[in-house]
């Protein structure tokens, strides 16, 4: 032992080779532990974040629109209502008044990464006889394409989008009959239909969008669909997906907008993805017990075995101070070494699932990946878990009497 070693780690690491075993034992436990947590967290993640990119990708954060059209009842008289069944009115399309301010103010929202107009409605898509109901979307293509990534999702043809271009979705096409390069007439429920050239097929990985997406200009929706210089909606993508709703309500306060955030229109979804959430940290908590129980049982055991070198060191003039920091670095030292075992662990499990676990193409059917941050934070937990774990075992060989020690 290097002379230069204060006594505390002296002491610590003759005890440690002492009990050999028993050391041996918990670093094989904390690195399975530490491997675990580190495995299931990073494959969570991974799961987590491949749902949401699915879910997600084909749709803005939050969407601002217009104030619904609200029907009040005429008074007969002031101060007396009428008695008369109010039917609420038929939610027109129309256009946000001064939406260009409100696009600037909102894209100029520090949590807000990004924002885009839309002129939006319902319309025929008509080819020969063959007739199908499609949502159309009017956009500016470079600022849109940074709330949803169509060009990610090409699968024919360009993103042109010109005066006379649409882009439509797979299943839409294909029910059509019609190609890149075709003409599809596009009629609004005003009538007023026109024929344009699809450029691009998209697909938006579900059936449904596929069978109703259709992606003009903006101006050509604003002409199709009567809003002049309008936008319907405001597209929006935040940098915290899961602030989204509390940045809806700051925009709503704002500037009395409707802010619709995927959080509240996927409830159900943003409901599992937090139960999912609450698993992964279970998970990490009981395993950090697991991992303190056993570093706190060791050390506790070795308290005993070692009570009479205790008393020997207190003897000789080791402080209660002194033999407190002995267990201490010993519960430290077992978390840590345990930790990094188990991240080695950990990362040849990744290896081993991306390697095994594939698709008939051989790609990964989880690309689980390795993020440096859960192997850190795993190994850190592990380290200071090893040192809360070894805070009662040190106070109760700190506080042995050295004669009632020595004397076993």
């Amino acid at each position: 032992m290097s002379p230069w070693l204060p006594f505390e780690w002296i002491a610590a690491s003759r005890f440690l080779r002492e009990g050999r075993l028993q050391s041996i034992a918990i670093v094989l436990g904390v690195s399975i532990g530490v491997g675990v947590i580190v495995f299931m967290s990073a494959a969570l993640s991974a799961q987590m974040t491949n749902i949401i990119r699915r879910v997600l990708s084909s749709q803005p954060h939050i969407v601002l629109l217009p104030p619904k059209d609200v029907a009040r009842p005429l008074r007969d008289e002031p101060g007396v209502a009428a008695a008369a069944i109010v039917q609420k009115p038929f939610q027109r399309v129309r256009s946000i008044d001064q939406w260009q301010r409100i696009l600037r103010e909102t894209a100029a929202m520090p949590a807000v990464a990004a924002a885009a107009p839309m002129a939006a409605g319902s319309a025929l898509a008509v080819r020969g006889e063959a007739t199908r109901s499609v949502t159309l979307s009017g956009i500016e293509p470079e600022a849109y394409f940074r709330i949803v990534p169509l060009p990610e999702k090409i699968a024919s043809g360009s993103l042109r989008l010109g005066a006379e271009d649409v882009i439509v979705g797979t299943e839409l096409a294909a029910d059509l009959g019609v190609v890149v390069g075709d003409k599809l007439r596009i009629v609004p429920a005003s009538g007023q239909g026109t024929a344009l050239t699809v450029t691009g097929l998209v697909d938006l990985g579900s059936k449904g969008a596929n069978q109703r997406a259709a992606y003009v200009a903006l101006h050509t929706a604003q002409s199709l669909l009567g809003l002049t210089g309008g936008a319907s909606s405001i597209e929006v993508t935040v940098r915290d997906i899961y602030a989204a709703e509390d940045v809806a309500l700051a925009i709503t306060a704002g500037s009395g907008l409707q802010a619709e955030s995927w959080i509240r229109t996927n409830s159900q979804f943003f409901t599992a993805i937090n139960a999912q959430r609450v698993a992964n940290t279970a998970i990490r908590v009981f395993v950090a017990l697991a991992i303190a129980l056993g570093i706190a049982a060791v050390l506790i055991v070795s308290v005993v075995q070692k009570s009479r070198e205790i008393g020997i060191l207190r003897a000789m003039g080791a402080s209660q101070g002194q033999i407190l920091r002995v267990f201490l670095i010993q519960g430290a030292a077992l978390g840590l070494v345990g930790s990094l075992f188990g991240c080695v662990i950990a990362a040849a499990a990744i290896a081993l699932w991306e390697r095994l676990v594939v698709d008939s193409a051989g790609v990964p059917l989880l690309a689980i990946g390795y993020d440096p941050l859960i192997f850190a934070g795993a190994a850190l937990i592990a380290s200071l878990t090893g040192l809360a774990s070894a805070v009662l075992p040190a106070m109760r060989g700190a506080r042995l009497d050295p004669v009632v020690a020595i004397r076993g």
